[in-house]
């Protein structure tokens, strides 16, 4: 009998012992890192909105303390559906700052343009890590929100965000709103093909941006064209149809790829699913449903603009990826009153906002194309407080333009 069996035995069960300990360490960590990824993602996107939320409010009233109170309101709205999250965070735990400058940020500084959203203690429990001491991990995230940089600005002009199509302005003195137009209307940006434009013959609402021809149409609407304009300037019509380019370029911005479109060039909304039921166009002009009935104003659509932001300031995206404000064009106005059919070069009056209410579908009925009128809401904030239109106001950087309320790359936060 050998009788140094057993402590062999004993001693494979202790090696046996520490390498189960070790895998299940190395287990736990792969489990555990995964779950503080997805917390950390869910952590940053709540804080985002927050931020966007405080950056609207402050916009709007020119309020801290408003600003403040709608951070928190926001991070507790969202949280709400995370319990890990809310359990040992709420809007109370968050530090809000204002800054009068984005680069460099500078705390305290009036008046107020940025908002920073900073939560900075999230304690999050372990799983099997815990066997190796480490019972939590505690992370944090922050977001800075403000305008864009308005259109006539050196840098920043993607905030111009501008598509090749146009709208004729109401030129006449004591137009109603901007230009004539309103919010509570349905408007047609681009004519699908056979309905009378009041651009002259040849002519359905494209301009060129950039240069003629269809691939720059379809990329611009995708949202390639960077440059700004400025009133004053004529710009040149895009005469034909184009309703493939138009449907492939927009539809990138509802997460629709066709065409040899790139997702990684052109990102999708946030809100992407979330439209209004489909749209036509009739044949005296004025915009119905496809069974026939009449839309009489942008309520009887279902899904406006309203209920949009109301969605991304909730944080219920269809692309957390996405890029907020996508179905928001800038769109340029135009002098029509003395157009000439086919090519021709019109007067920009100004610009205007609007929401895009749905993606576009090619054909239609009886093959008429007429699902490819591009319908959307016009919108005087842009999402935001700039004036579009003939008398534009100040925003907050004391240049003129339009602007949106965006977040911005924040140091503090690799992830924002």
């Amino acid at each position: 009998m050998n009788p140094l069996g057993g402590r062999q035995r004993g001693v494979v069960a202790i090696l046996v012992a520490i390498g189960l300990l070790g895998l299940l360490a190395m287990v736990g960590m792969a489990l555990d890192s995964g779950h503080a990824v997805l917390n950390k993602s869910r952590l940053q996107n709540t804080v985002d909105a927050s931020a966007l939320a405080a950056a609207k409010v402050l916009d709007s009233t020119g309020s801290e303390a408003d600003a403040d109170t709608a951070a928190r309101d926001i991070f507790d709205l969202n949280a709400a559906s995370q319990p890990e999250l809310s359990q040992v965070m709420s809007g109370a735990d968050l530090t809000i700052q204002f800054s009068n400058t984005l680069n460099p940020w500078a705390a305290g500084t009036a008046p107020a343009n940025y908002v920073r959203v900073i939560a900075d203690d999230f304690t999050m429990w372990t799983s099997f890590t815990s066997l190796v001491g480490i019972t939590e991990t505690r992370m944090a995230a922050s977001a800075v929100a403000g305008p864009s940089a308005p259109i006539g600005m050196e840098e920043g002009n993607e905030a111009c965000d501008l598509a090749p199509m146009l709208v004729c302005a109401d030129t006449a003195a004591g137009a109603e709103n901007d230009w004539g137009y309103t919010g509570d209307n349905v408007s047609v940006l681009k004519l699908a093909g056979g309905d009378e434009s009041e651009v002259g013959p040849g002519n359905f609402h494209l301009v060129q941006l950039g240069g003629p021809g269809a691939n720059i149409v379809r990329t611009n609407l995708a949202g390639a064209y960077n440059q700004c304009l400025d009133p004053g300037e004529n710009v040149e019509t895009q005469t034909g149809v184009e309703n493939g380019p138009v449907a492939q370029g927009l539809n990138t911005r509802f997460g629709q790829y066709q065409g040899g479109m790139s997702q990684s060039l052109y990102p999708p909304d946030t809100v992407t699913t979330a439209t209004s039921p489909r749209l036509s166009l009739a044949d005296d002009g004025t915009v119905t449903f496809q069974n026939g009935d009449p839309v009489n104003s942008i309520n009887d659509v279902g899904f406006s603009f309203d209920d949009y932001t109301s969605r991304q300031e909730s944080g219920q995206f269809d692309f957390e990826n996405g890029v907020p404000q996508r179905r928001v064009l800038a769109v340029p106005f135009v002098d029509c009153s003395g157009f000439n059919p086919g090519q021709s070069s019109l007067p920009l009056v100004g610009l205007g906002c609007f929401f895009l209410l749905q993606p576009l579908q090619q054909g239609g009925p009886a093959g008429g194309g007429n699902d490819s009128n591009v319908f959307a809401e016009f919108i005087g904030d842009c999402g935001a407080g700039g004036t579009p239109g003939p008398d534009p106001n100040p925003n907050p950087t004391e240049n003129t333009g339009i602007y949106k309320i965006v977040l911005h790359n924040d140091p503090l936060s690799p992830d924002s």
